[in-house]
C-alpha cells in the first residue's frame, strides 16, 4: 500500500467528531498522487453521506457543468482531487446543513496536499474554503472574491457554492456566467491537458 493510499484509509476511518455528530461519521474524499486540480468544497450533504460519493447530487451536476468536464474526468483521482473543508456530513440546522466540522481541515488537509505534488489549480468553492485558503486581502465577501478571480494568487480560483440557491445568485450577477465561467473552463482545460509535473501557464 502506498503512502497516499494508507493516508486515505486513515482518513476514511476517522471518528474524531462522532460524539458531536450523533450519528456514524462517513468521511468522503477523493485524492490521487497525480491529481492536477483540487476542489475544496464545504461538506458532504445527506445524499453524499448516504452514497459515499463526493458531489453525488444536484450541486455536483451544476459544478461539473461550470467546469466543463465530464463525469469520468471529475471522478478520476489522478486528475481531480475532492477534499472538502469538512469531510463528513455535519447534520441539519435550522436553515439547512450545519457548517463544516472544524476538526477536519487541521487534521487532514496539509497531510493530503503534501501527497499530491502535481496540483496546479485549486478551486475554492464557497465561503468556508475561501476563508481558509485565500490571502487576507481577498477575504471580503464571496461575491467580491469571485469577481476578482483574475487577481488571485497563481493557482487559486474562488467560486460560489453550486447549491440550488446559486441560480438566484447568478441571476443577480450575470457577469459570472458571461465572464467567470469561460475563464474557469479555459483554466481547467489547460491544466488537464498538461502532463503531471508540468508547469502551469498563467
Amino acid at each position: 500500500m502506498n503512502d497516499l493510499a494508507a493516508l486515505l484509509a486513515e482518513v476514511r476511518a476517522c471518528r474524531v467528531c462522532e460524539a458531536a455528530l450523533g450519528f456514524p461519521p462517513r468521511p468522503v474524499v477523493q485524492a490521487g498522487a497525480g491529481a492536477r486540480i483540487l476542489i475544496v468544497g464545504q461538506a458532504p450533504g445527506s445524499r453524499v453521506h448516504a452514497s459515499g460519493v463526493p458531489w453525488d447530487d444536484d450541486s455536483g451536476d451544476r459544478l461539473r457543468g461550470w467546469l466543463g468536464i465530464d463525469h469520468a474526468t471529475f471522478y478520476d483521482p489522478e486528475a481531480v482531487a475532492l477534499v472538502p473543508m469538512g469531510l463528513c456530513y455535519p447534520g441539519k440546522g435550522q436553515g439547512g446543513d450545519l457548517p463544516p466540522r472544524r476538526e477536519c481541515a487541521p487534521l487532514w488537509h496539509a497531510r493530503l496536499l503534501a501527497r499530491m505534488p502535481n496540483l496546479k489549480l485549486t478551486l475554492l468553492v464557497g465561503r468556508y474554503a475561501q476563508a481558509a485558503y485565500l490571502p487576507r486581502a481577498f477575504r471580503g465577501s464571496m461575491t467580491e472574491a469571485v469577481r476578482r478571480h483574475a487577481e488571485m494568487p497563481a493557482g487559486l480560483f474562488p467560486l460560489p457554492h453550486p447549491a440550488w440557491r446559486s441560480r438566484l445568485w447568478m441571476a443577480k450577477h450575470p457577469w459570472f456566467e458571461a465572464e467567470v465561467l469561460p475563464a474557469l473552463q479555459a483554466r481547467v482545460a489547460d491544466v488537464l491537458r498538461q502532463a503531471p509535473g508540468a508547469r502551469q501557464n498563467v
